[in-house]
């Protein structure tokens, strides 16, 4: 080989040396010594490094560096560039709601994105479609709730009805006899387990079947609703009272032989001292019959029969005061009831009383 041929060999290298570095060198070579002056070497060298920048770039993410150099390489570069740009919108598109967008400039990528893209709108459309699902079924369930609240709430209104039906005399608002007697009842056990007594007092509304004969049954309901007023007004919040039949009442007093006397004739005088205001505007007298029973505190016993034993007492003493004369009361002396009930407990008539009677059934 000549002296000639093999300088130019290994120019030739040199050259092919400084292009394999520019492809593979991670940082760009210098221009060989040999070309250092040459101009054209030194702007193919400046194009070069532009484009690996740019490559670069790309490679990173970085779509916004700007290509200069002209060509082949550079014009794939530019079309590249503009490529991975309309993608990135299709994507921020698609990010925001529209999946219309499609790709194809990737081959098999931009298939798999359209597919991607289609299956996505799909798939939103069906979470859409439940979730309008699942609105319509939270409203529907509020809505049930609000029926079932209100449905509850009419059904508590009823049971307070039913229960007020069940435990109420319709007329006098007052307890019924077996709701009294309920009542009563526990009453007396408490009393008894505090060791105190309390008194039962049964009231008789005087001549009320005259009352009715003269006036008619409207208005002898609406005296009876009179006297349940007066009484009511003039007890406290712990007695209770009750409509034991017909025009006859009951009261059960949390309280001694003494203060029950006091109470009572208080219930009395006021009964007494209001007459009652007929519709025709008139007004007539209205009067009752009083018997007391006190109910002392005891052992342990049947408290349903204690308590039926005193009204059985009460019951003697009130056909006393009646046979008195009514518009009075009598306390019948503790421990004389026994299950006979009327006279036959030991009270003792009005016309047989001695100087002692005072001191037994106290009397108006």
């Amino acid at each position: 080989m000549a002296v000639d041929d093999e300088k130019a060999l290994a120019i030739a290298y040199q050259v092919l040396e400084y292009v394999e570095q520019l492809q593979i060198s991670a940082k760009a070579p210098e221009i060989p010594k040999l070309f250092a002056d040459d101009l054209r070497f030194v702007k193919y060298h400046e194009n070069s490094v532009k484009l690996r920048n740019v490559i670069n770039a790309f490679a990173k993410g970085d779509l916004s560096v700007a290509i200069s150099t002209k060509g082949f390489v550079a014009g794939a570069c530019k079309a590249l560039q503009a490529n991975l740009r309309h993608m990135t919108w299709v994507i921020q598109q698609i990010e925001g709601g529209d999946y219309s967008q499609r790709i194809d400039f990737l081959g098999d990528f931009s298939k798999s994105f359209n597919n991607m893209a289609v299956k996505l709108k799909t798939t939103i459309d069906d979470l859409q479609q439940k979730e309008e699902a699942l609105t319509a079924l939270a409203v529907s369930l509020q809505e049930e709730a609000k029926r079932r609240s209100a449905a509850l709430v009419e059904l508590k209104k009823s049971e307070q009805r039913f229960k007020m039906l069940a435990d109420y005399d319709s007329l006098t608002n007052l307890l019924n006899r077996r709701a009294f007697f309920s009542y009563a009842e526990m009453k007396v056990e408490n009393a008894n387990s505090l060791k105190q007594p309390c008194c039962v007092c049964l009231l008789d509304v005087d001549h009320f079947k005259i009352f009715n004969d003269t006036y008619g049954h409207v208005e002898g309901d609406r005296a009876l609703q009179h006297v349940a007023h007066i009484c009511q007004r003039n007890l406290r919040q712990t007695d209770i009272m009750g409509r034991y039949g017909g025009e006859e009442f009951i009261i059960l007093l949390s309280m001694g032989e003494e203060q029950s006397y006091e109470t009572v004739e208080r219930l009395r005088q006021a009964m007494e001292e209001n007459p009652f205001l007929l519709k025709n505007d008139e007004t007539t007298s209205l009067t009752a019959s009083f018997g007391i029973a006190v109910i002392l505190p005891g052992e342990k016993s049947d408290h349903a029969n204690k308590l039926r034993l005193a009204i059985a007492q009460a019951d003697a003493a009130l056909y006393i005061a009646k046979a008195g004369g009514r518009n009075r009361l009598y306390l019948a002396p503790p421990n004389t009831a026994t299950a006979e009930g009327g006279n036959r407990l030991g009270l003792t008539p009005p016309e047989k009383q001695a100087t002692t009677s005072t001191e037994t059934i106290k009397t108006v």
